[in-house]
This record gives structure tokens, sequence and C-alpha cells, in this order.
């Protein structure tokens, strides 16, 4: 499946900046060159999560594993541009789907495991896919009968099961893998090749629009993450990496899993989220590189119960991002740890900046600019900065930014930009603006004169998305939701400043005269729906009125200042 027009790709392989290379190729290339080196880990805890033994491939071993798996997918009837939705956990049988996906050219479209009715039944309605893949049951949870339930009609789309205990009307994916002849998976790749320019994933973000946006992406934007990651990290051959995130968006994939196929490395996986299995597995795995949010390198500083069982000696590298660096932070690890901390910001589509070491060597500046990557007049020695272009524009009058101090929307365009969302031509069209350069929605000014002028400092968001813990959440979704409540008369939600997670989630109320709604109540209204826990708002409070504008939308920085007034706290 093509999405990007043959003119751009034929454009960006002339200028260098893609290829032929293929996610498979490099998979193909690990299994040949180093067979024996140790390529794929489980997290320690997988027992706990799924009830398997925890498990370590080598590269011939995921090779072989990625044949079988991709051979049971053909003998199910599934191959080139089907869509796959795959619910699983972190675990090693996530990255076999996706390396198997890469081998057939289908379409890898991976959702968290926290999704339930209300987004699984959008996605699966839109991207109508050729199949499911998923788990019995996670976290005390029945997947496997909530995609049979969502299933159109019994002669839709399969359910796969991993692991056993596939119900009645699913298939049991082990046992297809265990009666598949690896040697189809060669010879469907050599009968129809996987090109570089096909769709290889579609991942899902939200916006201001209330429902999630899938984001596809080629082969071609895959291989330069790789680049991007591992240049900008300086990564080396044979390193240990550590993933503590499902592959289910850019900072996951072209994070980790990409840089750790370029550099045929090890990868260590990691779920759910828990601080100190993940400090055990850095120390236990000898981990080189990772990448964790700034409120959680702040709390092993800060912490002297975590900083005296930290060992941190193998790390020589940290990426991070989602929410501001500070100083200190950064700081404190290369002093007290010898890490270097890489300051990224991206998304789905493809926003691609970055501050590291070599760019940016003194931490104070890395913690808060960004070189000016592809900007007219401003040149840089990374190879990165050459295959993008960016731009600051004033939002509401579209005249572009060149002094510093001013904010203005960030656009960008460039060999890392996805080419629109799928199967929605309006939000392609909204999205990009007249030059062809993506409308970020994240506002950033030059940084000063002189020698800052090279230099974007973040301002903040001129879209009304709400950023928790790094996870995307549109505001518009939940208020489309709770309209529907009974004890409401009005309802929003916003973005409230938070220490550890950036932003959490509360809900403003003008309740139905006499009514009291608690916070608890509301939740499990949510719930009931189909709602992702993840989404569930963490403070409420009572308002008079939601301040709307003359088209009756709802003004949301007005209504954030309200909120905050009322907890009795500041931005």
């Amino acid at each position: 499946m093509y999405l990007t027009p043959r003119t751009r790709i034929d454009d960006y392989v002339a200028r260098g900046w893609w290829g032929e290379l293929t996610v498979d190729d490099l998979t193909q290339r690990n299994r040949r060159e180093v067979p024996d080196r140790e390529a794929l880990i489980d997290p320690i805890n997988r027992a706990a999560l799924d009830g398997r033994p925890p498990r370590r491939l080598t590269w011939s071993e995921v090779g072989l594993e990625t044949d079988r798996l991709a051979a049971a997918l053909i003998d199910l009837g599934l191959g080139k541009d089907d869509i796959i939705v795959i619910q699983i956990p972190n675990v090693v049988e996530l990255v076999l789907v996706f390396l198997a996906c890469a081998r057939l050219g289908a379409i890898f479209c991976p959702v968290v495991t926290q999704y339930r009715r209300h987004e699984l039944g959008y996605i699966l309605d839109l991207v109508k896919p050729a199949a499911v893949i998923t788990l019995a049951r996670f976290a005390g949870f029945d997947h496997a009968g909530m995609m049979l339930d969502l299933r159109p009609e019994e002669t839709a789309w399969p359910v796969l099961v991993l692991g056993g205990g596939a119900p009645a009307g699913a298939i049991d994916l082990d046992a297809a893998i265990a009666a598949a002849d690896p040697a189809a998976a060669a010879a469907t790749h050599d009968a129809d090749p996987v090109l570089a320019g096909e769709v290889l994933t579609i991942c899902w973000t939200s916006g201001t629009e209330s429902r999630p946006k899938g984001v596809p992406r080629d082969h071609n934007h895959w291989i330069v993450n790789a680049r991007v990651i591992t240049e900008a990290s300086d990564l080396r051959d044979g390193e240990v990496m550590l993933n503590p995130f499902p592959l289910v968006n850019i900072g996951s994939i072209g994070g980790l899993v990409m840089p750790w196929l370029w550099r045929s490395g090890a990868l260590v996986l990691h779920h759910p989220f828990d601080l100190g299995v993940f400090l055990e597995q850095i120390k236990r795995e000898g981990v080189n590189y990772t990448i964790a949010p700034p409120a959680i390198l702040t709390a092993i500083l800060k912490n002297p119960q975590l900083r005296a069982v930290a060992d941190l000696s193998s790390l020589r590298a940290i990426g991070s991002g989602s929410a501001p660096l500070t100083t200190w932070m950064v700081e404190g690890l290369a002093r007290e740890h010898g890490v270097q901390v890489c300051n990224f910001f991206g998304s789905n589509e493809g926003t691609s900046l970055y501050s590291s070491q070599v760019e940016t060597p003194d931490p104070a500046d890395r913690a808060h600019y960004f070189p000016r990557f592809g900007a007219e007049g401003v040149s840089w020695a990374s190879s990165a900065s050459k295959k993008i272009r960016t731009r600051l524009v004033d939002p509401n009058s579209e005249a572009e930014i060149t002094q510093p101090g001013r904010p203005g929307e960030l656009r960008i365009d460039g060999a890392s930009v996805f080419a629109g969302y799928f199967r929605s031509e309006a939000l392609t069209r909204a999205a990009f603006d007249a030059r062809g350069f993506f409308k970020t929605g994240d506002l950033f000014e030059i940084a000063g004169d002189g020698p800052l002028a090279r230099f974007y400092r973040f301002v903040g968001r001129c879209k009304e998305i709400i950023v928790r813990g790094g996870v995307n959440i549109s505001p518009a979704e939940l208020d489309d939701l709770l309209a529907g409540h009974p004890d409401f008369r009005e309802a929003a939600v916003v973005g409230i400043p938070d220490d550890d997670l950036g932003e959490r989630m509360c809900l403003a109320v003008v309740p139905v005269e006499g009514r009291a709604p608690s916070l608890a109540d509301v939740c499990a209204w949510l719930r009931e729906r189909g709602v992702a826990v993840f989404k569930l708002p963490e403070r409420l409070v009572i308002v008079e009125t939601l301040p709307r504008s003359a088209m009756n939308k709802v003004l949301r920085n007005d209504l954030r200042r309200q909120v905050l007034t009322a907890l009795g706290a500041t931005d």
C-alpha cells in the first residue's frame, strides 16, 4: 500500500534522504551477520503478566521465529497490504509481530492494552482490519472476548489469540505457528518483495478532534528514524537497549526498536512501567541506552533510596522528552552517573527535533533549547538537519516569524513527516499549510540573538491536547461523552500542571440543580462506556458556567485558569 505520493518518494530518493532499505532488510542482515548475538529479552516479570516464562532470543532465533509467525499468517490467508490490529503487552511476541508484518508487507496497527470498546470500536470500523491479534486475557480483562463482541459479524475479521486460552470463535495463533513451515515466509517475500515506500504501520494519535487519528508510516520513515536516533544518542554496534514502552507509537518504535535493528543490538522489554523493575533491568542486563520521562529521571536523582540501589554504570545515554527538562536533572545525571541526556521533541506525524551533547554540550542549553534543524540560513553538521525543513509561523496571520522572542507554530517538512491521516482527507487538508509543511500545533520561538539565534525554545501548545505522562488525550473526545451524563448541564476537561506527569486530567462540571456528582461516580460512568483508564479525570471542580466563544466553543485556556483558581493553584 502506497500512501506517500510517488513524486515525493522519487524526490526524496534523489536527494539521498530515502532509499531501498526496508525494516525486514535489517532483520535479515542481523540474523545473517550476528546470528549468535543475544537480540530480544522479555520483561523479567513476564510470568506475572501472562503466566509465561521470560524468553531470551538470539538474532538467529529472532529470524526463525519471525519466519514462523509470518508463515502462520500466510496460512491464515493474510499477506501484503492487510491491516492487522494488535493489542498485546510489551513482550517478545509483540516485536515478532512487528517484524513479521515487515517481512510480509502487512500493515502493523498497534493499539494500547488499555483501549476498550469506546476507542477500539471506532478504530476497527475505520481500518476494517484483515485480522486482530490479542491475548485471551491480560491484567484480568477479557481482551479476546471484547474483540469478538466488537466484530460486526462472525464472517468478518478473525480474532487470533496468542498465549493459549482462545475462546470459541477465536483462532489459536500459537497452534498455527507450530504448524507453519517457516520457509513459506521467504518464498512469499521473494515472490512479491516489500518496497521501502510501502506503508508498514498505522499508529494512533489524538488532537483537538474527538476521535483518534491514524498515522501511516512507510519503511522509509522508520529507516530515517533509526538513523536520526542512532546519531542523536551516539548508539553503537551491539549495544543493549531497554524499551520501557509498548510498540504503539513513534517513541517506542522509532525511539528504540528501529535503533535496535540498526545497531544489531539487544532489546530488553519492560511492562508495565515500574521504576524498581526498570532499575533492576538496567543493572542486570548492563543496559547502555534507554528512554524515560523527565519525572522518572528526577525521581532517581532526588530519592535517596533509589539512588542507593540504582546502578547506572552501564548506561551511556538516555533519551527524554514529553515534558520540559531541567538543567538540574541533565547536569546531575552527567555529574553523578556519567550519563548524557538527549532531549527529544517529536510526534507520530513526524515532528523530529532533538538536542544532544554534540550540538548542545551545555546542559542548561540542552534542557531548554533545540537546534533549528532545517531552518533557512541555519546550518548544522548533523545529517538529520539536512533531511527536514522547519519554520515558525504566526498561526493567526500565517506570517513567517524570523525574529527572536515571538512565539509561532512550528511547521515541519521533510523525510520524517507523514503524508496524511488514514482515510481522513479533511483532517489531512487541515494538517498541512499551503506550502506543504505539517502544522505541529506546538509553539516555539527563536531563543535569542547571537549564538542563541541558532536555537528554538519550546513555549507551549496551540492545540488543545492534554499530554499526560507523554500520552496525548483529546479533551473533545471526553467532552462529547460527558455531554450525555444525566447529572451535568455541561462539562469539559482540561489539563492542569503536574510535576510527575506533566499534566493531569481535571473535569469542570456545571451540575443539574440538586445533583452533586462525585469524581468516583463520573469515573465509573465513563468505565461503563468503555473508556480507557488513562483518560479518566483525576480532579473534579464545580463551576457556575463554562466560558464559551461567540461560536459556543469552550474557551479551554480560560476554563483552565478558572479551574486552577478554584483549586488554589497556579500555572
